[in-house]
């Protein structure tokens, strides 16, 4: 990817704040065999530019006062709160010299692996890039990741996927990392087949063992209610069956 630059001859605060009011960004050039360079950039085009990946990770062809130089991208200063970028740096890059940089992983094909399409899963992204040291020549502008062969309760880890030729990964201190891991939607498990109606013909079942219960429970039930009502009703019978009175002459 190509940009144009310009030489910045003015440094400082005051200077840079009136760069920045006349639709300029300033920005840096260092590393290499040269000095550093003070420069400054179109910033409507440096805005546009910031936007795609490429201006991130790749090897960028910078033109400055007629002449062409590999650059890398190595920082960036945005306003706090307006849409400006207040200033940027670049390193320049010698052939012969490894590269330590932060590429972005491209993960493809989740949607037919085995853990999506069928046992409900979702393939959760751990990492979003990889820190890798490599020459100049063998920087990839991403590392794609194949998802396609991913199960329910699978994690693939760096050592899992085959890197770019010439890339060495820089993990510090973390030999094999997490990239992906495979999780339940909503923590829920997927029924194994059969399972429903296995859980079907138990319902039936259960239902009969707790019959026997139940009867006792309405014979006893219907035992004492019935020896109650006898005992009441004689008891309350007995009144009505006295002789009346015999009445005096």
């Amino acid at each position: 990817m190509k940009f144009v630059a310009f030489e910045r001859a003015k440094q400082g605060t005051g200077a840079s704040r009136r760069l920045r009011n006349t639709g300029k960004t300033p920005g840096i050039v260092y590393g290499g065999d040269g000095q550093p360079q003070l420069i400054e950039l179109d910033h409507n085009a440096l805005w546009h530019a910031l936007k795609k990946e490429t201006f991130h990770s790749t090897i960028l062809d910078m033109e400055l006062a007629g002449k062409e130089a590999k650059v890398l991208l190595r920082d960036v200063q945005y306003h706090p709160y307006k849409q400006q970028v207040t200033h940027i740096d670049f390193q320049r890059v010698d052939a012969k010299t490894k590269l330590h940089m932060k590429v972005p992983l491209h993960y493809v094909k989740a949607e037919e692996s085995q853990a999506v399409k069928f046992e409900s899963c979702v393939v959760n992204h751990v990492m979003s890039e990889l820190d890798i040291s490599c020459l100049p020549a063998d920087l990839p502008e991403y590392i794609e990741v194949d998802l396609s062969g991913m199960k329910k309760g699978m994690s693939l880890h760096l050592n899992d996927i085959q890197l770019p030729k010439g890339v060495t990964p820089v993990t510090r201190g973390k030999p094999n990392p997490v990239l992906v891991s495979v999780v339940m939607i909503g923590g829920e498990e997927v029924a194994e087949p059969g399972a429903e109606a296995a859980a079907a013909a138990a319902v039936p079942a259960a239902a009969d063992a707790k019959a026997p219960a139940g009867g006792k429970g309405d014979a006893k039930g219907g035992d004492k209610g019935d020896a109650k009502g006898d005992k009441g009703g004689d008891a309350k019978a007995a009144p009505a069956a006295k002789a009346p009175a015999a009445k005096k002459k």
